[in-house]
């Protein structure tokens, strides 16, 4: 009997709530295939900073470090809750970016998914929704401004002052290409790379590294597109697109954008991927204002279980059937309060239940 060790970083906010769902299908999934797997909480977050005085601990690293995945909540706070926390140890620098550089999970996989059928969900028109959404968005996350060279102070003219840099360099602008050209050659053949050249040399670096990796993917179309660009497109033509490459910041705000022509950040799983070792994580936030409420959607988290499943444990079947579970559910009318308005034509349903549903189909598929 295979067995496998799984880290579970509960998170803030909802995290726990939701931790507790994809914690039950994972149950499901070890039942049905004869598996094992070994569950363990370990704290992270600003609830790890109150409880054990930093947002990511040693025992807690410990737990990553023998873990053959990571599967991770939301973190964070409001913004007046998070100025009790010195801005070194908030959690996103204190340990959001650690994780990131200790395992080195420089490829992040985001899928921006809406079959037809739930195109409800979307704010955008159903013309030009069309077929459906299906983008695989792939972000570079462990270069750029958000681990360049940092500092503040004060100049010689009083003034304060802040320096943040942005850094790449060919070898990793080329692994993130290597991941994009494969998965783009598993799909449709089209690559989107988002750029910002005209302005960034940055970005005159990354094209060229694409060009060079791409001779290696004849049967691969490149179209090379401006980040702003690609923003307006987004809303105006997202059927254009299929697979798109970008580098780090650019890829945080794209794919947030990816959420809100959804309808919903909650509609978003993400699988981060490393060298030895990947985590799992919802691409939404922790929702604060509505943690304890048994009302948050599971699917971010269910959804990242999935990817899990595939990424990391080669079970693609079991992935594809925990997808037509969730979808099913949807399709059957349900969701939860906090995807839905009111007055839409939805059956409410909570946290619990909606993650009981997806068990349900999942077990009889």
């Amino acid at each position: 009997m295979s067995s496998y060790k799984i880290a579970l970083l509960d998170g803030d906010g909802i995290g726990p709530e939701i931790m507790t769902e994809a914690e039950k299908i994972l149950h499901l999934v070890a039942e049905r295939n004869n598996i094992t797997f070994d569950l363990v909480h370990t704290p992270f977050g600003a609830s790890a900073y109150f409880d054990c005085g930093h947002p990511f601990p040693e025992e807690t690293k410990a737990v990553c470090d023998a873990a053959d995945a990571i599967l991770k909540g939301p973190i964070g706070l409001s913004h007046e809750e998070s100025k009790k926390i010195p801005v070194d140890l908030q959690p996103e620098r204190g340990a959001l970016l650690p994780l990131r550089r200790r395992y080195n999970t420089f490829a992040n996989f985001r899928p921006v998914y809406l079959p037809k059928g739930l195109a409800h969900f979307s704010p955008l028109k159903p013309e030009i929704i069309g077929e459906g959404i299906d983008i695989m968005m792939i972000r570079e996350l462990v270069g750029g401004l958000y681990f360049g060279h940092k500092e503040t102070g004060i100049n010689e003219d009083g003034r304060r002052y802040v320096t943040e840099s942005l850094e790449y360099n060919e070898d990793q602008i080329k692994r993130i290409m290597k991941v994009a050209f494969e998965t783009a050659q598993k799909r449709k053949k089209v690559l989107h790379n988002i750029h910002k050249s005209n302005v960034l040399k940055s970005s005159v670096l990354w094209n060229e590294v694409c060009g060079e990796v791409g001779r290696d993917y004849p049967d691969v179309e490149v179209i090379h597109i401006l980040v702003d660009a690609a923003a307006t497109y987004l809303c105006l033509n997202p059927g254009q697109f299929d697979v798109m490459v970008m580098e780090n910041m650019f890829g945080d705000i794209l794919s947030d954008q990816g959420g809100g022509i959804l309808g919903s950040l909650g509609l978003m799983p993400s699988a981060c991927i490393g060298p030895e070792k990947a985590y799992y994580e919802p691409s939404h936030g922790s929702a604060p204002d509505i943690a304890g409420k048994n009302i948050a959607n599971p699917y971010s988290m269910i959804g990242s279980v999935a990817m899990m499943l595939e990424f990391s444990f080669d079970m693609n079947e079991e992935a594809k059937k925990l997808w037509q579970a969730m979808q099913s559910v949807f399709a059957k009318g349900y969701s939860t309060p906090d995807l839905s308005k009111p007055g839409a034509d939805v059956k409410m349903v909570s946290t619990s239940d909606f993650g009981a549903m997806v068990g349900e189909q999942y077990s009889a598929s």
